[in-house]
Order: structure tokens, then sequence, then C-alpha cells
């Protein structure tokens, strides 16, 4: 008889334990839409107003971080989790997001293969912190305490960025070639170089911009109409004279740029607000150097500000880009110098 009443006790234990989960089940969507309604905020304040064209930290940084982290927790909030099932977890919301851009036509596969290393990596971290918490601090009572601390770091963290204004750093790329030309035929290339064969590289035939060929109307500093034209792939760059030292120093400012690629969508074309603004090219020129022998030290330099963060690490992409941009137009200039 002890045996059964112990049984019926156990029995009725386990059913009230599965009304309760049942009813945690049951009302934990609700409050797992209300948990994630500050990402929703948060993220429409990184996106600036075009008077203040920025990308912010907060969207590149603090979302997938805590994408990955807030996963992780959400996924232990009843029972800790294993290493593993939390990392693999973590890094499912980002690739979410990064998909879903595309298939909305918000984002281009070229600009989401860009962001994914960094994302993904953040994605990580947030998952490791979020199984350390649920490893060593997750208590019955501390629970919710524990979550309304963290989800109000992330609007904290998107205000503190607005009040510090961050400015984006101008960045300077330089490359040279040797040219088995003298001085003035490089010059003459140099300023308005022909047409330049379709490219051969896989960066610029999947959408990023590639110079064509360049113009120019008049000679040197104030002259009317004294404006260089470099017509790339999306568009012209348009390039007042600065300085006109010939046959040593061309350099020019830029008034009007175009869009740095065209995204490879499945759409055929979107226009995604970061490729108009956030890119800009300030300043370049060609500096030429005479070297004996009748040769030329032929120099392309370019200055520019990203407006999207972490400025160190797009402005690690943006470099590699302009270097293959001026590899291009260098070695054009040198084909056509020594041709001649």
């Amino acid at each position: 008889m002890s045996v059964l009443k112990n049984w019926k006790e156990r029995r009725g234990r386990d059913r009230m334990e599965s009304i309760a989960s049942s009813h945690t089940a049951k009302s934990a969507a609700p409050r797992f839409r209300l948990w994630l309604q500050p990402f929703w905020v948060s993220g429409s304040l990184s996106w600036e107003p075009s008077s203040d064209r920025r990308l912010r930290l907060g969207l590149f940084v603090a979302l997938p971080f805590c994408l990955g982290m807030f996963s992780v927790l959400l996924y232990s909030y009843h029972e800790p989790r294993e290493w593993f099932d939390c990392m693999g977890l973590a890094l499912v919301p980002v690739g979410l997001v990064g998909v879903t851009l595309v298939l909305i036509a918000v984002e281009g596969i070229i600009c989401v293969l860009m962001a994914a290393p960094f994302a993904l990596a953040l994605a990580a971290l947030g998952g490791a912190l979020g199984y350390a918490i649920q490893a060593r601090h997750w208590r019955p009572k501390q629970t919710p305490a524990m979550f309304s601390i963290l989800i109000l770091l992330v609007p904290a963290w998107f205000g503190a960025e607005r009040a510090a204004a961050l400015r984006p750093p101008v960045y300077e790329v330089r490359t040279a070639i040797e040219v088995n030309a003298p001085t003035k035929k490089v010059w003459n290339e140099a300023v308005a170089f022909a047409e330049i064969p379709p490219p051969k590289e896989l960066l610029f035939r999947s959408g990023v911009a590639y110079p064509i060929r360049s113009e120019i109307t008049g000679h040197g500093v104030g002259a009317v109409g004294a404006v260089r034209q470099c017509i790339f792939s999306t568009g012209p760059f348009v390039e007042p004279i600065e300085v006109w030292d010939e046959p040593h120093l061309l350099k020019f400012g830029v008034t009007a740029s175009p869009a740095p690629l065209n995204e490879l969508t499945p759409y055929g074309h979107i226009d995604a607000p970061h490729l108009h603004g956030y890119f800009v090219s300030e300043e370049g020129q060609f500096l030429l150097t005479a070297l004996p022998g009748g040769r030329t030290r032929l120099e392309g330099a370019t200055w520019y500000h990203n407006a999207m963060w972490p400025a160190t690490y797009w402005h690690w992409w943006s470099d590699y880009i302009i270097r293959k941009i001026h590899s291009r137009v260098l070695e054009h200039i040198r084909a056509q110098a020594e041709s001649r």
C-alpha cells in the first residue's frame, strides 16, 4: 500500500510539473517577444538620417554580439546547456539575419559576405558569454533580474554611442610602380588615360566598381573647366584640379562620386542605403618621379573616409579594394606609356 501511495504521489507531482511546464511554454512566447523589443528599437537607432551618414558600432558590434548571447540565454532559460550546443546556436540568428536581408532586397550578397566574418566572430563571443552566464549564474530566483540587466545594456550601448558622436577617420592609400618610359609620356597617360579593357578580377566582375577611363577639360588650377572625370563602372568621379605641376604632380579633389558597387542580388538591382554617402573619396593624386635610365616612378594616392563602423575592420576592406583599383589604373598607364 505504501508503494502504491508513493507511486500516486509521484504521479501527481509529475502531472503538476507537466502542467507548469506547459503553462511556461505558452507564456514564454509573448515574454520573449517583449524581451526582444530593445533589439528592434536599438537597430532603428543605429541607422542615421541622411544628414549624418554613419553606420554605427551598435549595428556591426553590439547587435551580432547580443544576438549570439541572448539566443544562448533563451535556449538555456530552464536548464543548463552544453558548450557546443550553445556555440552552434549563437551563430544561427546572425546567419538568418544575413539571409533575410538578401531575400527581402535590403542588402546584396557582397556586403553580407564582407560583414559575415566580423559578425559571426562577435556572435560567437556573445554565445560564449551567454554560456558562462547560464552555467554559473542562472538560478530560478535570479534569472528574471539577470535578464533585465542584460536587456537594458543593449539600448544603453546605442545611447552612449549616439552621445559620443563618433566621426570617421580619413585614411590614405598609396600604390607605386616603375614605368620604363620618361615622365612626360607617363604624365600624358596619367592625366587622361584611354579605356581600360574589361576586368578579369573576380572582385570587379562580382560588382565592385572599377575604373574604365578618365577625361579632363582645361589645364591649371583655377582655369575655367579644369575638371577631371574618372569614369567607373557605376558612374563618374568629378575631380576638380587642385595642383597641376607638369610633369611631376597632379592633385585633385572629389566633388561627386558614384556608388562603390553594384550589389549582387537575385533581384537584378537594389539600391541599398549604405551605397550612398558612406564610402567617400575626398582627394587623389598622381606623383611622378624621374629615375635613372629614362624610367619613372608612378605613385597613385587616395584619401577617403568610410562611415561604416567599426572603422578599423571596414578600412581593411576598403584599402584592399582601393589598392586593386590603383593597380588596375597604374598597370594600364604603364602599358600605354611603354607601348608608345
